[in-house]
């Protein structure tokens, strides 16, 4: 007689097919390791499909679709099996083999991801109708409705506004630029506070009984009544975004202000970097009312500038100041972040004393990981390589790179994990701090991490770099997206499964809004096309005629790029063609108009 099954479970595999042969075959997983899988009678098979794309059954193709190369995730029960386990098909997502996920990054597929998304967060704010940001809220559920919680936080809006920016230069969709325009002047005329030649943003406003009333302090718990950097940082992203596009001399005015804001309350002239918080009244970061982040560095505060606005603003100016600016953030995070002591951890430190001494008694991140911040710095960090060459910055984004796969990414399943001990165990395992579940936004670091490193680098490395990238990618892309109600789930299960609880079942909250999954979806197609596949990409932009770009010149260079890899082929204005651009330096010199104009440029990619 056999067992008694004591327990009972089902789980995901992911890998890529070695063998199929009658009713079983073979993965070799992401770790990999070898897992035989048995298909039965019921077994259901589909194709990995895009936001806004129908469901594609493959059942009846399903044995001749497991071929060898074939990247495959399955879903069933596991049944203890002598001394190991044995694996029963319920379900298959088939990804496609090598061919398959190029094409897959050199359609659009983001670019049509990006416009279903902006899609759902327009109609879910404002409806079909006119777009009127005093009816924004933080706060929506899983299906796009609004419960009748009305705070309106400042980074939210800016995160919506980054992403309606992004999806106008994917598409060229006017529609999408008016949203973006819309929130970067509600957010000045209603969240913005103003003293001197400094710019505050405010946490937020609340309405009741049509009397608003402005939230100075931040509400968020791990913040509270104080001004954190990384609010006044988030407040930036669709600013400097729409600034690119658009030329506002308005936003301009507001980024200028802010980052003098940072530079006279943040920063740590003697030390370097910037502070964490500083008090609403005193605006010292020295407060005793701060209470445990009095005094405090961390991440967010220093390395947050770059890839949230400074990146966007330097490459809208070509000003050397905040190349410099860059230049310090990137330099802190080379010298401070790693942890160099003889067996020291592989993950960065993520939070500080005034003096650059690690605080491992913070809050909740204690001695914890963060993963996806580890491969935020490698993202960053070859980014900035680009623009200013340092072996420090090449050498600790290769270090973060090689090292995270074995520690921070599922081998079985697949997806990145979040929250880790940063000092391993004795048996050498760096446990989870609650939970195994996988958040959106680390994904989207992996992604955009191992894609800019497949792009930037040659060699054998740069084939390894793809894989995790084009991994991470599929898993993204098989279980986050929401295809019954729209947009992205906040977390998942290891398996894979939504977990939709809390805060983690909205689909706008204090945590998520538009950011990071359009600036994945921006980034990767940029990436993918011009880095990785040397394909040409279009970018829309709407220059006004008032547009506060220095020297009058509009750069369009979508990111930064290795220098030489990619020039500007050609420029269409208002759909003539233009010829005043620079081809090298991929800038445009602007008619004169009493208006917007509408640009589209067309970037060709060079060999390495």
């Amino acid at each position: 007689m056999p067992a008694e099954l004591d327990f009972t479970f089902s789980d995901l595999v992911g890998g890529y097919v070695q063998q199929a042969r009658g009713d079983t075959f073979t993965l070799r997983t992401f770790g990999g390791q070898t897992v035989t899988v048995r298909l039965t009678e019921t077994t259901s098979a589909q194709w990995l499909r895009n936001l806004g794309q129908p469901y594609r059954d493959e059942t009846g193709r399903c044995r001749e679709l497991l071929r060898p190369g074939v990247l495959v995730f399955s879903y069933g029960p596991v049944y203890p099996d002598g001394d190991g386990l044995r694996h029963q098909a319920d379900r298959l997502v088939f990804v496609g083999d090598d061919e398959a996920l190029r094409e897959m990054e050199t359609s659009g597929w983001w670019t049509a991801q990006l416009r279903e998304l902006a899609t759902f967060y327009r109609r879910a704010q404002f409806g079909d109708g006119p777009v009127d940001f005093t009816h924004y809220r933080t706060v929506i559920g899983a299906t796009g409705h609004k419960n009748g919680e009305r705070v309106q936080e400042a980074d939210t809006i800016s995160r919506m506004v980054y992403g309606m920016a992004s999806a106008y230069t994917l598409t060229g969709h006017d529609d999408f630029l008016d949203v973006a325009e819309s929130g970067a002047r509600y957010l000045h005329d209603h969240l913005r506070f103003a003293e001197d030649d400094l710019v505050y943003w405010y946490h937020g406003t609340e309405t009741r009984d049509g009397t608003e009333r402005k939230l100075f302090g931040s509400e968020f718990g791990d913040d509270y009544q104080a001004i954190p950097a990384y609010e006044q940082i988030y407040a930036l992203v669709g600013l400097s975004q729409t600034y690119r596009l658009t030329g506002d001399p308005l936003i301009r005015g507001d980024l200028e202000g802010t980052v003098r804001l940072f530079e006279r309350h943040f920063a740590d002239p003697a030390l370097g970097g910037w502070y964490s918080h500083v008090h609403p009244v005193s605006l010292s970061p020295h407060d005793q009312a701060l209470g445990h982040n009095r005094s405090r560095k961390n991440w967010n505060s220093v390395g947050d500038h770059a890839p949230a606005y400074l990146f966007n603003l330097y490459l809208a100016t070509g000003e050397e100041r905040y190349l410099r600016m860059l230049e310090h953030v990137f330099d802190m995070i080379a010298v401070h972040l790693p942890d160099r002591a003889e067996g020291g951890s592989p993950f960065v430190f993520e939070r500080f004393h005034a003096d650059w001494t690690p605080d491992l008694d913070w809050g909740w991140q204690r001695n914890r990981a963060v993963v996806g911040h580890n491969l935020k710095i490698a993202w960053n960090l070859t980014r900035m390589h680009a623009l200013l060459p340092k072996p420090e910055y090449r050498k600790l984004a290769d270090r973060i790179a090689g090292t995270m796969p074995a520690l921070g990414r599922d081998p079985r399943r697949g997806g990145w994990y979040d929250l880790l001990q940063r000092t391993a165990g004795p048996d050498g395992r760096h446990d989870f701090v609650w939970h195994d579940r996988k958040a959106w936004w680390q994904q989207e670091q992996a992604v955009l991490a191992y894609l800019i490193l497949a792009g930037n680098r040659s060699g054998e490395g740069s084939a390894e770099y793809l894989t995790h990238a084009r991994e991470a990618a599929s898993f993204y892309n098989a279980f986050f997206l929401d295809h019954d109600e729209g947009a992205v789930y906040f977390t998942v299960l290891a398996q894979g499964i939504p977990y939709l609880m809390g805060n983690e079942r909205l689909k706008g909250s204090h945590a998520m809004a538009m950011y990071h999954k359009a600036e994945l979806c921006y980034l990767a197609e940029v990436y993918s096309r011009l880095l990785v596949h040397r394909e040409p990409l279009d970018l829309w932009f709407r220059p006004r005629g008032d547009a506060a770009y220095p020297d009058g010149l509009l750069r369009v260079a979508p990111d930064a790029l290795p220098p030489g890899r990619v020039s500007l082929e050609e420029v269409r204005i208002d759909g003539a063609p233009w010829a005043d651009f620079d081809p090298r330096a991929m800038t445009v010199r602007l008619p004169k108009t009493a208006g917007p104009v509408t640009v589209r440029a067309r970037l060709r990619p060079h060999h390495a």
